[in-house]
């Protein structure tokens, strides 16, 4: 059994006005949790696929175990910037908090997901990244580590080459992402059971990974974790050519593409509850 389409909007209402009501410290640490949980799909991505040069196929390793990430987070109740992007502008719209809320949790959020995005790119840093020498005790990379490297560099330097074309295809790449990951969301809320839960939001989030759109959380982790290890890459260019483009485009993609077109399909048939 699953939900109507008008109940998963009504229930994603809610859940956006449950995270304006929780205090500083529940934010800070559901961000917290989330922004890891997001590095823990990202650095078993990394892994799992390091090794294969066949693209497709690449790909395809993925965006198959990246889905580990908002599974756990969305299963465990914890803040994504990127689903809330959706979830509180949609209480927002039916008049349940203000735009004022919406904004700070949003700061909050985004501020937590980084640290603990940054938090497990250095934990891989100095864990599976690396292989000490017993002798001299000397770190080196590991595979591993070598292609968490040319990861980030994949996702700055092409997009600092083109100058405003790359930052254009950064942002178009953002609103997909996160269409897709709100998506999984609303299907996550259709869904009454675990196992429902799991494929609904298992399919979308393999897409937008197979197909390389750029998610602003998951890049918290993956350009740090190249730049710990050597990526010749700096942070103003992460910041300027990656993380702005895509955070923009993500905002865009969850508020308009999914919030605002799925508020406006159901909310006559929404309750004022």
């Amino acid at each position: 059994m699953a939900n109507k389409p008008c109940e998963i909007v009504q229930l994603a209402i809610g859940a956006g006005q449950y995270k304006s009501k929780l205090d500083l410290k529940n934010l800070l640490l559901r961000g917290f949790m989330a922004g890891l949980f997001i590095a823990v799909g990202g650095a078993l991505a990394t892994v799992c696929s390091t090794g294969i040069e066949t693209a497709g196929i690449k790909q395809l390793v993925l965006g198959s175990v990246f889905p580990v990430g908002l599974i756990a987070i969305v299963l465990t109740g914890m803040s994504l910037f990127t689903g809330d992007t959706m979830l509180l502008p949609m209480a927002a719209m039916h008049k349940k908090i203000t735009w004022t809320k919406v904004f700070y949790v949003w700061l909050i959020v985004y501020i937590a997901n980084f640290v603990g995005s940054i938090f497990w790119a250095y934990l891989m840093n100095v864990g599976p990244f690396a292989k000490l020498d017993p002798a001299t005790g000397a770190q080196t990379l590991t595979a591993f580590g070598e292609s968490a490297l040319k990861i980030a560099e994949a996702k700055v330097l092409g997009y600092k080459a083109a100058g405003f074309t790359g930052l254009w295809s950064a942002f178009m790449k953002g609103i997909a992402c996160n269409l897709l990951v709100n998506t999984a969301i609303l299907l996550a809320f259709s869904a009454k059971n675990m196992i429902g839960k799991f494929f609904g939001i298992w399919f979308p989030i393999m897409a937008f990974v197979s197909s390389g759109f750029e998610h602003s959380v998951a890049n918290m982790y993956f350009i740090p974790a190249g730049i710990f290890n050597g990526a010749k890459v700096s942070w103003g260019d992460f910041l300027i050519y990656n993380l702005t483009p895509v955070t923009l485009g993500n905002i865009v993609g969850g508020l308009v593409f999914i919030g605002v077109v799925y508020y406006t399909c159901y909310k006559k048939e929404l309750t004022t509850e």
